[in-house]
């Protein structure tokens, strides 16, 4: 693995550490959404007279900006931000959703349309190879300067930044401290504190005892829903995933193959089993279950555990759980050195500029962007609406989210345990998890068995790789 990377990650997040994620798709049933500011007539426009990136002079050309947005969590979070920047500066800003698990379908079709994104995303260097060729080069842009490290940014051989992140997540098992509380002073509790939790064994151990006792403890279920609609699935079939693939490519010494081996897929199975038989749900039910049944049975104080990141706070607050009883666990397999293993850190969030927009538009959208991560109002929105934590060095202490997920899960850094990198961003396309998520169900259901599940692993893999790269 990449020592160097994993390092100046880590220090890019001692302070912080993601609420919004993953990549991450979360509400299920979210349609497009469009935004499209009304055209000012103020004297701020977006393009400059010598198209300098980042460059802050007006010109007569201001340019527009056309963000296709990845994350349906923040839809109406990133409209109004559009319409504030629009409003101050005159320069019609269109903010459009994909539905969740749609982005990419999405982008294929806004890109071949006359009007296309000027700003998009992609996931990482697997995700970019779609799309290498649209990436205007943002070496000179205010976003790339203003990176905390060359790390956070995808960089071709030519020396062109393709891509930015913008976002840094963190996700493990969200835990509810009260309800572990409250069993670990249970007559023949299999812990008395949740530290004692640091390995599968344990955790294993601990979430049968507490599936008996459960209603002594009043709750539905250990771990809340494994739902495998397109709102849910992803923690599974791509978060989960995460840790069957890196465990592998330390075996390795690698940090990308072509061809997967499956080496802990009797791991992944574990964890996979765990989710089922102490699940608030009977498995038969996953296929429609929602990222939003999930979420409540966690928020309301059904369930102890719940899988996702730190970006999810926003949909647990306010419910029966308060603040100070959420906790973070690190995603236990079984595998590795698990008395110092630590959250899953990285980003699959990363801004592209489309080269082929008119130049007036490319200005205006690089304007956008050096407001949205300089400005007061952008860096409060990214803070307090959007719960980001970015690798931007202008996102000073006072511009960190208050999140209890986020402190739970920088007591990990402070402790030095080893962060889980996300290298699922490797993973050959859309349809090998897709795969997966459709075999992971099948086995959940009983109507398929897990020698499918590894078949979509490995022999999807191997194909996909080549279908993508051929």
């Amino acid at each position: 693995m990449k020592k160097r990377w994993l390092s100046l990650l880590l220090s890019a997040t001692v302070a912080v550490t993601m609420a919004a994620g993953c990549g991450t798709e979360k509400n299920e049933g979210n349609t497009q959404e469009n935004n499209t500011t009304e055209e000012g007539t103020g004297t701020d426009n977006a393009g400059t007279e010598d198209n300098n990136q980042g460059n802050n002079e007006t010109a007569d050309a201001q340019g527009a900006v056309y963000y296709l947005n990845f994350k349906p969590e923040q839809a109406e979070q990133w409209k109004e931000l559009a319409k504030l920047y629009s409003d101050e500066t005159g320069v019609p800003v269109t903010i459009e959703t994909a539905a969740s698990g749609t982005y990419e379908s999405s982008l294929k079709s806004e890109m071949a349309k006359s009007e296309a994104p000027t700003l998009f995303q992609v996931n990482g260097p697997a995700g970019l190879a779609s799309w290498k060729d649209y990436c205007y080069d943002l070496k000179d842009s205010a976003i790339y300067k203003n990176l905390k490290s060359d790390d956070f940014a995808l960089i071709n051989d030519a020396g062109e930044v393709q891509g930015v992140a913008y976002v840094i997540e963190t996700y493990g098992l969200i835990y509810n401290k009260a309800i572990l509380s409250e069993y670990c002073k249970m007559d023949g509790a299999k812990i008395k504190d949740v530290s004692e939790i640091n390995s599968f064994a344990k955790l294993k151990e601990v979430a049968d005892d507490m599936q008996a006792r459960k209603e002594e403890l009043g709750i539905q279920g250990v771990f809340a829903s494994a739902g495998m609609d397109s709102s849910s699935d992803w923690r599974f079939k791509t978060h989960l995933a995460n840790l069957p693939i890196y465990f592998e490519y330390q075996d390795e010494n690698i940090d990308t193959t072509e061809a997967i081996k499956g080496t802990y897929l009797d791991a992944y199975k574990n964890i996979w089993d765990l989710y089922l038989t102490d699940s608030t749900v009977e498995p038969a039910m996953l296929s429609g279950m929602t990222g939003e049944n999930a979420a409540a049975e966690f928020g309301m104080g059904e369930a102890v555990f719940y899988q996702n990141g730190t970006w999810a706070y926003n949909d647990i607050a306010g419910n029966e759980v308060a603040d100070e009883d959420m906790g973070i666990l690190p995603i236990y397999i079984g595998v590795g050195d698990e008395a110092n293993q630590g959250l899953c850190t990285g980003s699959e969030n990363y801004w592209c500029v489309n080269k082929n927009a008119s130049q007036e538009d490319i200005d205006a959208t690089l304007e956008f962007l050096e407001w949205v991560i300089t400005s007061d109002e952008g860096r409060k929105s990214f803070r307090d609406d959007m719960g980001f934590v970015t690798p931007f060095s202008s996102f000073t202490e006072e511009y960190q989210p208050e999140n209890p997920l986020v402190a739970a899960s920088n007591e990990y850094i402070d402790a030095g345990k080893t962060s889980i990198p996300w290298v699922f961003s490797t993973i050959p396309s859309e349809k090998w998890k897709d795969d997966v998520g459709s075999a992971l169900l099948e086995y959940a259901q009983g109507t398929g068995n897990w020698e499918a599940v590894q078949s979509a692993f490995v022999e999807g893999w191997a194909s996909e790789y080549q279908a993508v790269n051929e």
